[in-house]
């Protein structure tokens, strides 16, 4: 048997059976001896001894002293464990070792192990896997801090006690972490820790007493599949990071108090296939899920959903159960294939029964219900709306013996929203109240067709754009409230679901109302803002962060296709106007999504847009064009902020950034424009210089790549998958082995150029994290970069001076030198 070098005792034992050699080596050898002795004499004993010493110090492990301590504290251990000596510890039930006689394997599931786990469990620095679920095992969870080879833990169904604080950090390697069903745990929070743990792919936290909202970092998960955090007290609504997940299977069902808020981000969660949001309390309507083709199972029972279904769900490809039962949906009964195998929808407010699945409801029905998709489907309408006769006792709704609606009062209600088109459907209408509301928007043209009404009252709310021409026939009620009603400033934080084309604000500015609008070209600037958030009215926002753009076909039409961006109008051929077509010579650089042009507006306004084209870009590239909108849109809000003296100034940062994208020929044109002027004067008031600097951290970690890599930030050429860089590069990360087959080639690097390339690789992919307060400082990047060069010094002053470089000249001047 060979001998083991595993701990200090036998290390100590080698080096002493060495000293002993070398003490009773003969002075006089024979002969045959003395012809091995080489020419060059023999190394000083203390050479020799600080060999051994540093042998020793590198076989040296704690794995002996913890599994020892492991012993001690679990009971109903495996028979051949011991308490009192951790020999053989690599051959004890349930434990593997490497070579070295690391332990790289504890699995004892369903073992009956009572007792607790020690502090030194974190010493096992080559554990990749414990498993210990379905235990008795009590006490703290304690901390996994050291082990970055850990990839597994699994610790279901036991009694811990709590959990040990930051005790996940430092996982890089971790993959899964399963602590469900520890229902015993003190109340805690979820370990944002975790963040660094990239290689994670499932995370099991249910039933175990997790408190407070569902932290916004779930974009730092780029693996992540499977997340379970049912029976728990999250509160607070879905997290918007959902959306750049790669989540498949969602299980946040039965929180003790319930989640809240709006379904919209699972619209942009595109590999869901099974979802699980029931009993909590969430509202709203329930999202379109078209994208999601692969969902199998849909379960949003018990929640208090509003609403007309959308045809989408019936639609779905994959879908074979959905539970929408208690709820508060509202419209037709709707009618599955016979694909679906499980549907359970009683106990909501459709205007039909099962027997009549699928059949519409009636026409006023119809559009009183789109009416409430207008103000979000309030709540109180569904309670009070039920069935398919308006005039059958609906509280708001006044009715004539003919059955036609004459009466809608909405008046001091708190509803939200926007006025409806569909108003004008209601043709027998006399009378429309909406006063003292929080309603924003434009008064819909479609009300100037109804003939006979009479009384308008909106006063009392936040209306903005043109009030349409009526007539004598109507009294028409608009103050007090409606301070920009009359104007083009359009303050509508966005169309919700079911409202339908809006009207749009196309009137122009009068003399008044300077400083409330600018006017460029055929665009028209327009404020959005609601609770004191600034949103984007062209994205479909989610908790500030833009979750939609707008895909609009061009046909022969294309120079009429507007650039809308949410908060200006502009036609597309103004824009190539502007740009001189996007030529090269207005080329400002090309980034990772495509080519930056510089144009300046008839007005004397400078823009910078960003333009992206790609035939193989597909929805990935779209994705992260998404993505970038949302990181700058946040950005440029938090830099808003600080503009706290100017709230006019404020606003116009949001109005500063824009998208369009079109969609032709399989061909993507993305844009994106800044307003130069406006962003760097707010900038200089906030002087915080934190949108400059993150985003030039950002560029920075992307430099990084291409240096290692070789490559283009966005490479055309390449498959999906890896035609944009960052994306490609940060999934390369993950497997640090991955990163000797992804560097360039004329590298050649040698083994210590490679630990240089590895550490520089980390840090590239650190800069480049999705969230800005995640990058590090570039101050902190130089400390990481320094020690991997060496020391530059000038040969001498002389030498310095005799190029004749003029300090103080412009740098792009001294660069030509």
């Amino acid at each position: 048997m060979p001998l083991r070098l595993s701990n200090r005792a036998s290390s100590n034992l080698l080096l002493s059976r060495c000293l002993n050699k070398l003490n009773k080596t003969p002075s006089n050898p024979p002969l045959n001896f003395q012809l091995m002795i080489p020419k060059k004499p023999l190394p000083p004993l203390t050479t020799i001894l600080l060999l051994l010493l540093h042998l020793s110090t590198a076989v040296y492990s704690d794995d002996p002293a913890a599994m020892l301590a492991l012993a001690k504290s679990l009971q109903n251990t495996p028979s051949d464990w011991s308490t009192t000596s951790s020999s053989g510890y690599c051959d004890w039930t349930g434990i593997s070792c490497d070579n070295s006689n690391r332990v790289t394997s504890i699995s004892l599931a369903r073992s009956q192990l009572t007792g607790t786990l020690p502090s030194q469990i974190s010493s096992l620095s080559q554990l990749n896997s414990l498993s210990l679920e379905y235990n008795g095992i009590s006490g703290p969870i304690p901390s996994f801090t050291r082990l970055a080879s850990l990839q597994e833990i699994f610790l279901d169904r036991n009694n811990f006690a709590s959990v040990t604080s930051g005790c996940f950090e430092g996982l890089t390697s971790l993959q899964t972490l399963s602590l469900g069903d520890n229902f015993g745990l003190a109340s805690w929070s979820f370990p944002n820790e975790l963040t660094k743990s990239l290689s994670l792919t499932t995370l099991y936290l249910d039933d175990c007493n997790i408190n407070g909202p569902i932290p916004d970092v779930f974009d730092s998960f780029p693996n992540l599949q499977n997340l379970r955090l049912s029976y728990n007290n999250f509160t607070g609504s879905l997290p918007a990071s959902f959306t750049k997940s790669e989540i498949q299977n969602l299980w946040m069902n039965c929180q003790s108090v319930g989640l809240s808020g709006r379904l919209d981000v699972l619209s942009w969660m595109t590999q869901l296939k099974q979802v699980w949001l029931h009993q909590n309390q969430f509202t709203g309507p329930v999202t379109d899920l078209s994208n999601c083709v692969d969902l199998f199972d849909l379960s949003l029972r018990d929640n208090q959903l509003t609403g007309v279904l959308p045809a989408s769900i019936v639609s779905l490809p994959a879908l074979i159960n959905i539970s929408l039962i208690n709820n508060k949906l509202q419209g037709p009964y709707p009618a599955f294939p016979s694909s679906v195998k499980k549907i359970f929808l009683d106990h909501n407010n459709f205007c039909k029964n099962s027997a009549e699945a699928g059949s519409p409801c009636d026409a006023q029905v119809a559009t009183l219900l789109q009416i409430a998709g207008a103000m979000y489907y309030p709540s109180v309408l569904s309670d009070s709306w039920p069935g398919n006769n308006a005039c059958e006792g609906w509280p708001f709704v006044t009715c004539d013996s003919q059955g036609r609606v004459t009466t809608l009062s909405l008046a001091n209600t708190h509803f939200e929203g926007t006025i409806s088109p569909s108003y004008g459907n209601l043709t027998a209408l006399k009378n429309l109240n909406l006063q003292n509301n929080n309603l924003t928007g434009s008064i819909p043209d479609s009300l100037t067709k109804l003939a006979s009404l009479q009384n308008l009252d909106v006063s009392g709310n936040n209306l903005s754009g043109k009030v349409p021409f009526f007539g004598n026939s109507l009294t028409l009620t608009t103050s007090p409230g409606n301070p920009f009603l009359g104007t083009n400033v359009d303050i509508t934080p966005g169309s919700p679901p079911g409202s339908g084309s809006g009207a749009s604000t196309n009137g122009t500015s009068t003399a008044s109302d300077k400083g409330k609008t600018l006017s460029v070209e055929s665009g028209i600037w327009k404020w959005s803002g609601r609770n004191g958030v600034i949103g984007l009215n062209g994205l479909s926002g989610y908790n500030g962060v833009p979750s939609e753009l707008h895909i609009q076909s061009s046909g022969d039409h294309s120079d009429r296709r507007l650039f809308e961006g949410g908060n200006v109008i502009i036609s597309m051929e103004v824009l190539r106007q502007v740009t001189g077509n996007f030529s090269e010579a207005n080329i400002l650089g090309k980034g990772g999504f495509g080519v930056v042009y510089k144009g300046e507006l008839h007005d004397g306004t400078k823009i910078a847009v960003k333009r992206m084209e790609s035939n193989a870009m597909g929805t990935k590239g779209m994705k992260e064009f998404q993505a970038e909108i949302a990181v700058l849109t946040k950005e440029l809000w938090k830099s808003a902020q600080d503009c706290r003296n100017n709230f006019d100034m404020s606003m116009m940062i949001m109005q500063s950034m824009f998208s369009f994208c079109s969609k032709s020929s399989w061909i993507y044109t993305c844009l994106i424009m800044y307003i130069y002027s406006i962003l760097y004067h707010c900038w200089d008031l906030a002087a915080t210089g934190r949108v400059t600097t993150k985003i030039d951290v950002y560029a920075f970690g992307v430099v990084l790549m291409e240096i290692i890599t070789g490559r283009k930030a966005l490479d055309d050429t390449m498959p999906d998958d890896r035609a944009h860089l960052v994306t490609w590069f940060r999934r390369v990360l993950i497997n640090k082995e991955n990163i000797l087959k992804a560097i360039d080639e004329t590298l050649n690097p040698d083994e210590e150029t490679m630990e240089s390339i590895y550490r520089v690789a980390e840090l590239a992919g650190h800069c480049t994290a999705r969230k800005p307060h995640q990058r590090p400082d570039m101050g902190n990047a130089v400390n990481v970069l320094g020690p991997l060069v060496g020391q530059w010094k000038p040969t001498s002053h002389e030498d310095d001076e005799s190029w004749g470089t003029d300090l103080l000249m412009s740098l792009p001047r001294a660069l030509t030198f």
